[in-house]
């Protein structure tokens, strides 16, 4: 994200991308495809610096789950599954966070093992 921010980024491993089916990498790097994977990578970063806390104080106040709106526009719903720190896209797949609070000059990163889809 090149913008002044502060923005909360859930980035993928380089694991995670490898979970795609087959050939979903290569595909959204083509020209023709610049949109979806534009929308892809905007679909993991909400406005706002949000650290770990903030979003498990979120989850607590949502009665165990924080709705979280991306700059793409979709949704992403945090969760807690025992300690760790879970995040939900809106095709229903899951996405644990690994890594957490990776200050960076524009917002914070938090690590996810898998890539988020909107719908």
């Amino acid at each position: 994200m090149q913008s002044k921010g502060p923005f909360t980024v859930f980035a993928p491993t380089n694991a995670a991308f490898d979970k795609l089916p087959q050939g979903t990498v290569e595909s959204l790097l083509k020209p023709e495809n610049k949109a979806k994977l534009a929308a892809i990578l905007t679909y993991h970063v909400v406005a706002g610096k949000l650290e770990a806390k903030d979003v498990i104080a979120a989850i607590k106040k949502g009665n165990g789950k924080a709705v979280l709106t991306t700059v793409q526009g979709g949704k992403l719903t945090a969760s807690l599954d025992g300690a760790k720190l879970v995040i939900t896209d809106e095709k229903g797949g899951k996405s644990t966070v690994t890594a957490t609070d990776l200050n960076a000059s524009n917002g914070v990163i938090h690590v996810v093992d898998s890539v988020l889809l909107p719908k």
